[in-house]
């Protein structure tokens, strides 16, 4: 029918704004937190880029639910300002024939959540942790500044750099004073430049300079010349990331007999069920009156939406903790929601419309 791909191609340009809205809100917010993790020193700055798209892409089943419901609200809200649900009715079709047209747009959009939300999100995840399990065992003088005086994790080494020549591989005026075996030494020397071992290791490597070592407390001190010493600017090699619930692949996280692991099924099963149902929701919540204010429907699907989240969020952290059986959180909150779809459809269909009682239908 011409009228529902009209609609349809309404519901894709109203999605295609939003989508963009709630990504570049999502993506503001996102970058903020990682800039003053880096500008902290908890990560290193190249690692924002990283884990800003590992984070957008763990957030996108949500983001893509609320664009869903929204686009199709904000379309059929359009329809009845402008008196287009007037002519819908007065050629005898019932607000149940734009179940079709919403069903036909919203089932690929579900598919796609239930994608993310099943296999790229749990990937999203592990990425997310295995890079910043990296970025924790790297030590913060494995990113050499000039200028600056720059301390371990550990507290057991202070590096200083005093230039830097020849892209940042030709060193000049180094300073290492580092803590070990009760023992503390300095090293300088007045030139050298960085080297990557094999493996991505990464070394400072000081030509012809000393080694002063001294035991606190005592007067004996040793002092060593050398022409090439070689100093380690990682503070260790990386843990494999825990599997967690979250992390896991669908397959493994079916394997998982644990609470934890039902909470996060219940969670991944519940994400595209929940934007299916919040569309056809968005059908009954769009009716506006043209006489009244335009607002009203919109805060109603905005609680709505925030109801049926929460409950989510709820289920799921109460089959985690053993308090309630997963068999009941993954239809429970799910039928619950489609109590009020019911009566709110059987409100608008079966509550005569003014031109309805004007007419003496």
């Amino acid at each position: 029918m011409i009228f529902e791909r009209a609609a349809r191609r309404e519901f894709a340009q109203a999605a295609a704004g939003i989508s963009v809205a709630l990504l570049a809100i999502l993506a503001s917010i996102l970058l903020i937190r990682l800039l003053k993790e880096a500008v902290g020193g908890r990560i290193v700055p190249e690692a924002v880029a990283s884990l800003l798209g590992f984070a957008l892409l763990n957030m996108m089943p949500l983001v893509l639910s609320l664009m869903l419901f929204v686009s199709i609200l904000l379309t059929l809200s359009r329809a009845y300002r402008d008196s287009e649900m007037v002519v819908w009715f007065s050629c005898g079709l019932p607000l149940t024939a734009w179940l079709r047209p919403v069903l036909v747009f919203a089932l690929p959009f579900v598919l796609v959540i239930a994608a993310l939300a099943g296999f790229l999100s749990p990937w999203a995840n592990m990425n997310t942790a295995e890079y910043r399990q990296l970025l924790s065992v790297r030590s913060d003088v494995s990113q050499v500044s000039p200028g600056v005086f720059q301390e371990s994790k550990a507290g057991k080494r202070v590096f200083f750099v005093e230039a830097m020549a020849e892209g940042e591989a030709a060193l000049g005026n180094i300073f290492v004073a580092s803590f070990q075996d009760g023992k503390l030494g300095v090293v300088v020397s007045d030139q050298g430049y960085q080297e990557f071992a094999a493996n991505g290791d990464r070394f400072v490597v000081l030509e012809n300079g000393r080694r002063y070592e001294v035991e606190p407390g005592s007067a004996k001190y040793r002092v060593m010349e050398f022409e090439r010493y070689r100093v380690r600017t990682e503070d260790g090699e990386a843990k494999p990331a825990e599997a967690l619930p979250n992390r896991l692949s669908m397959s493994d996280l079916l394997k998982e007999d644990s609470d934890r692991a039902r909470g996060e099924l219940l969670w991944r099963i519940g994400i595209p069920v929940s934007a299916l149902i919040l569309a056809l929701l968005a059908i009954p919540l769009s009716y506006v009156n043209p006489r009244a204010g335009r607002s009203a429907n919109m805060l109603i699907a905005v609680l709505i939406y925030a109801i049926y989240s929460n409950l989510l969020w709820v289920a799921q952290a109460w089959v985690a903790q053993g308090k309630l059986s997963f068999w009941i959180g993954v239809w429970a909150i799910h039928a619950i929601m489609l109590v009020p779809l019911v009566l709110l459809f059987y409100r608008r269909i079966a509550v005569r419309m003014p031109w309805q009682w004007r007419s003496g239908v």
